[in-house]
């Protein structure tokens, strides 16, 4: 048996993908404490995995990121990642290293797991290996590892291949590094420097690249080749697969056969406040389509939008995948990682509108797999929705793209490949 410290930021579509995690090691007969938001704490404990609570200084309510961070209202293009990725990801990093060496303190750890954005663990990572826990980043979201044969994370450009493409992305580097990020670095320099006495080692996007393994929470055909990784990259394919159907299902489920084309839409959990972005767009869009729109809210309140439903549309707070996805036709998502999965692993294609956060990334790999069209904004028109969703169900390339990646995702190993390489890199003096 190992003792494994799980690390996440309080941010759903980050934690929510480490719980299946937590479960499946316990079952193996681990020892799993999760360290993370406050918000979290029943769903951690649900897992069957002890909670630890972030320090205030570095939780916040993920549901109210505005009112937490009011300094990002109104920001757009750089200046927005800018502070986001200050103010959110960087600034809790003292707090977040102490959390973490208490409980370290508090039980001997043989494994720390984390997501790629809890910037606490670049300082640990500094120490010999012989005198800290094996650290695996658990990737989450696109794999962010820099490398000569692809463009900077966060541009959402595909690779160039050639030399051509490695000089292009040289120059972005240099440009993105020292230019855009350049204020960023140097706080991140800071903190790290006031937490260790060292420099930041490296890039601080870039910290995972030192850390004992990465765990991808995908397949190799949904990722860019990179020819000159130093670290160890294993994909297992996403985590959450589906299984028996157990919530109720919304009155009209049966009109899910009535032989239209289902397009469902979701802006998932966490950037669904404004349901003019993607949502209500798609409906009015597809409105005079042969086709049944099913809208999922992601838990907000759907009777407002009932009023104004055509007669092909649907709505539901939540919807079971698990029983959705074998009759949707064509998935429209605003590009969360973990959804994007869901639709492949059932040969969907998709349209998909992301530009933002780690969206870019995940939107500019559905253009690059051919499983989908980008819309390359964050709030397209009802018309080009509906434009994109024409394109896709009228040309079979994207399906069949769709149906290869889920080949591949039902190939792989799931949560349970993680198993292996916990045994592989737990330590020696603790692992049973």
């Amino acid at each position: 048996m190992s003792s494994i410290l799980i690390t996440s930021t309080p941010v759903v579509g980050h934690i929510t993908p480490l719980l299946p995690v937590a479960s499946t090691l316990i079952e193996a007969g681990h020892r799993v404490r999760i360290l993370t938001g406050s918000r979290y704490r029943d769903a951690v404990e649900r897992s069957g995995a002890a909670f630890l609570p972030l320090p205030p200084e570095a939780d916040f309510d993920d549901r109210e990121i505005d009112t937490a961070f009011p300094g990002r209202v109104g920001l757009t293009g750089p200046a927005a990642i800018r502070y986001d990725m200050t103010a959110i990801f960087l600034a809790p990093m003292p707090a977040q290293a102490a959390a973490v060496e208490a409980a370290i303190a508090e039980e001997p750890v043989d494994v720390i797991l984390s997501e790629p954005l809890f910037a606490g663990l670049a300082p640990l990572l500094g120490e010999a290996r012989a005198e800290r826990p094996a650290i695996l980043v658990l990737g989450t979201i696109p794999l962010g590892l820099s490398s000569r044969d692809t463009a900077p994370f966060g541009l959402g450009i595909p690779p160039l291949p050639g030399p051509i493409g490695r000089l292009r992305n040289a120059a972005l580097t240099a440009v993105t590094q020292k230019g855009i990020f350049g204020p960023v670095q140097k706080e991140a320099e800071r903190l790290h420097r006031q937490i260790t006495g060292r420099p930041f080692p490296g890039f601080f996007l870039d910290w995972p690249s030192s850390a004992d393994a990465v765990v991808q929470f995908s397949v190799p055909g949904f990722e860019y080749p990179r020819s000159d990784l130093a670290t160890e990259v294993a994909f297992i394919g996403p985590v959450s697969r589906g299984g028996a159907v157990t919530a109720k299902l919304p009155a009209w489920w049966k009109d899910l056969d009535g032989g239209r084309p289902v397009v469902h839409v979701s802006q998932g959990t966490v950037a669904n406040n404004d349901f003019e972005e993607l949502l209500l767009p798609t409906i009015r869009g597809l409105a005079d389509r042969d086709v049944l729109v099913v809208a999922a809210t992601g838990g907000r309140d759907t009777e407002w939008i009932e009023a104004q439903l055509p007669e092909n549309a649907r709505v539901a707070e939540f919807i079971p995948y698990e029983a959705l996805f074998d009759k949707v036709d064509v998935f429209v998502t605003n590009g969360g990682y973990g959804g994007v999965h869901y639709a492949l692993a059932h040969g969907v294609p998709m349209v998909v509108a992301g530009v933002t956060e780690d969206k870019a990334e995940v939107s500019a790999r559905i253009v690059w797999t051919g499983t989908g069209v980008s819309l390359k904004t964050n709030t397209p028109s009802a018309e080009k929705v509906a434009a994109a969703v024409d394109r896709v169900l009228a040309d079979p390339s994207y399906r069949t793209a769709a149906a290869r990646l889920g080949a591949e995702i039902a190939a792989s190993p799931g949560v349970a490949g993680i198993l292996p390489i916990i045994e592989r890199h737990a330590s020696p003096v603790r692992a049973g």
